[in-house]
């Protein structure tokens, strides 16, 4: 099982343990805004099963069918996740609608708050673990569970403010209205969610200045060639694909020219692990003046 595997199993405990507890707050206070947030839970679950088993699939080597890898199988996992979360969204709305019509005296609020509050640091904790473990290991999956949970603590702890409030001022009204509100939220993550998800099927290039310092490795590490051009990247899942052409002297020996792409592929590899490279040897009357001049 891989590290990625791991947190994502770890996730998927937490994410029940974290379960139990919003439904019990919600069954000791028959409260709209916890049970929206039960069921966002409920949704992190199952969004944990998906990513764990997505994870897996994309664990397996390339073969035959799936020459480049089946990474990509991750930003799936997040796609799915993020169209679970706008299914939770609007059931949060339809509760939300129902209390609205229908306001009741919440039942031991403070208890209920209590054990919300819980289930809130746990997934806290784990949020902050799965984002810091998602940009280690590369994981579009673990890093989609962690901005998940993340705005699953922001949604809880602004509901169980609103919960004490309305005890509080004895406006019940602010229950429902509290439940839309993480609706709203809830809604707007999973469409931020989807959008880098896509971002990613879609072969998105990497930020601008990961490629800014892949061309300034290519160009320190290339003595011997005239310029690299024609440079494209993109990502996939936690791989990054990276091809260009490589201008030398038309003179040049076919090992000669072998020997600087050995080097620049060292170079990359030796400062990101995650690279697929693939380089194209050009004469250099194929020279470009938008080119990478090599240092």
């Amino acid at each position: 099982m891989t590290s990625a595997e791991r947190y994502a199993l770890g996730s998927l405990c937490a994410g029940c343990l974290v379960l139990g507890l919003k439904g019990a707050a919600w069954w000791l206070t028959g409260s709209a805004a916890f049970y929206s947030d039960a069921l966002e839970s409920t949704v992190n679950v199952a969004a944990s099963v998906i990513a764990w088993g997505a994870l897996r699939f994309a664990a397996r080597p390339a073969d035959a069918n799936h020459p480049y890898g089946h990474d990509k199988a991750e930003f799936f996992a997040a796609v799915i996740e993020g169209v679970l979360i706008v299914v939770a969204a609007l059931l949060i709305f339809e509760e939300a609608w129902q209390s609205w019509w229908h306001p009741h005296v919440l039942e031991a609020p403070t208890r209920g708050i209590a054990v919300n509050a819980a289930a809130t640091v746990i997934n806290g904790i784990w949020s902050a673990m799965l984002v810091a473990a998602g940009r280690r290991l590369r994981s579009p999956a673990l890093q989609a569970d962690g901005r998940h949970l993340l705005a699953d603590v922001v949604a809880s702890a602004g509901i169980a403010a609103g919960v004490g409030l309305a005890v509080f001022t004895g406006q019940y009204v602010l229950d429902p209205l509290l439940a839309a509100a993480t609706g709203v939220y809830v809604l707007w993550s999973a469409i931020r969610m989807i959008s880098l998800s896509v971002g990613g099927l879609m072969d998105q290039a990497p930020e601008p200045a990961i490629v800014n310092r892949i061309k300034e490795l290519v160009a320190s590490s290339a003595a011997g060639a005239i310029e690299a051009h024609d440079l494209r990247t993109r990502h996939a899942g936690r791989l990054t694909f990276l091809e260009f052409h490589l201008v030398v002297p038309g003179s040049m020996t076919v090992a000669a020219a072998h020997a600087i792409c050995d080097r620049i592929e060292n170079t990359l590899k030796a400062e990101m692990g995650h690279l697929m490279i693939t380089i194209h040897v050009e004469p250099e009357e194929k020279a470009k003046q938008a080119g990478v001049p090599v240092l």
